[in-house]
């Protein structure tokens, strides 16, 4: 994927719930226990997820928060969280998984390296993964991610 199709959205404000996965596969437990509550409560929205905490230096370990989009009726319970999120823009870029994770943070780069190139500027919100197919990404393969990254003008 040398050249990227990026487009500019607006995320708008959003109320989740989010649970949170650590050690060396936090995405699957953190997705594991999102579905599982989705279930539970019938349950079924979008879903969102990004890395917290990040992955630092010598440790296999770092955290992953998974998010689903919920109404107001929805309440926290257990370790799970509600968010209001606030929205914002993003540039916009599609990831297409075929191996467990192998894409995602070479296209990440890429969506970097094509804002700084760009007319936009870094902001400060919520770097987003949203999960198209969210029950494949689960186990790890064959998944597809939409890749926000928040940019102002």
């Amino acid at each position: 994927m040398s050249e990227l199709d990026v487009k500019i959205v607006k995320l708008e404000p959003m109320r989740v719930i989010c649970f949170n996965g650590f050690g060396e596969g936090p995405e699957q437990e953190a997705l594991g226990k999102l579905f599982a509550w989705a279930k539970a409560h019938g349950q079924n929205g979008r879903v969102f997820g990004y890395n917290n905490p990040n992955p630092t230096p010598g440790s296999p370990n770092y955290g992953y928060d998974a998010w689903m989009v919920v109404d107001e009726s929805v309440q926290a319970e257990g370790e799970a969280r509600i968010i209001d999120f606030p929205g914002g823009l993003y540039a916009l870029t599609r990831c297409v998984v075929t191996q467990p994770w192998d894409d995602i943070p070479g296209t990440w780069q890429k969506l970097v390296r094509w804002r700084e190139n760009s007319r936009y500027r870094e902001a400060s919100h919520q770097w987003l993964e949203e999960h198209i197919d969210p029950q494949n990404a689960a186990g790890g393969e064959n998944f597809t991610l939409d890749l926000f990254l928040p940019i102002k003008e």
